[in-house]
């Protein structure tokens, strides 16, 4: 999966790449960028100049933000616990999302607190690069997205990239 996302990002060529810091079976991004392989992730960002943003999830009003990550690992944690950035706010032009779920058309299916959709609605020019293992595919015809659901650009799997 490194590969196919490394490739996905070579080609999409962000400025600020919002990431994820992963849970549970998620994907670890940072594998793409060289982080926990081996090599520093600063080897992939400084000759770039890429910015790398992680969110920041608050419980009330429930809402999603990002902040500027240095790559570090993160010593503080968001509302919900998880471990995030306490940088300035930033707007990334890609952000990754992890996938317990998706569907060829590009939904996806999270942990249910709707922070990544309600972040897409209110951020439409943004790419959105679902990161989910292909076991998780749904089909199409049994996921029923609700209206505040959001379809994202592109799909990265082990097995390859789905355009959405």
């Amino acid at each position: 999966m490194a590969r196919h996302l490394n490739s996905v990002l070579a080609q999409l060529e962000p400025q600020c790449l919002g990431l994820y810091w992963p849970i549970r079976c998620e994907f670890n991004p940072r594998h793409a960028l060289g982080g926990d392989n081996g090599h520093s992730i600063d080897e992939f960002i400084t000759p770039l100049g890429l910015e790398l943003a992680l969110p920041f999830c608050r419980r009330e009003p429930r809402e999603m933000h990002y902040r500027r990550w240095d790559g570090a690992t993160p010593t503080q944690r968001d509302e919900c616990g998880i471990p995030a950035s306490d940088a300035e706010r930033v707007v990334p032009d890609v952000v990754l999302m992890p996938c317990l779920g998706h569907t060829r058309s590009g939904f996806r299916l999270g942990y249910g607190g709707g922070y990544f959709d309600r972040w897409l609605a209110a951020h439409t020019h943004v790419t959105s690069v679902g990161v989910a293992w292909s076991m998780s595919a749904i089909d199409d015809a049994v996921f029923a997205a609700e209206p505040h659901d959001r379809p994202l650009t592109l799909i990265v799997t082990e097995q390859g990239v789905l355009s959405c």
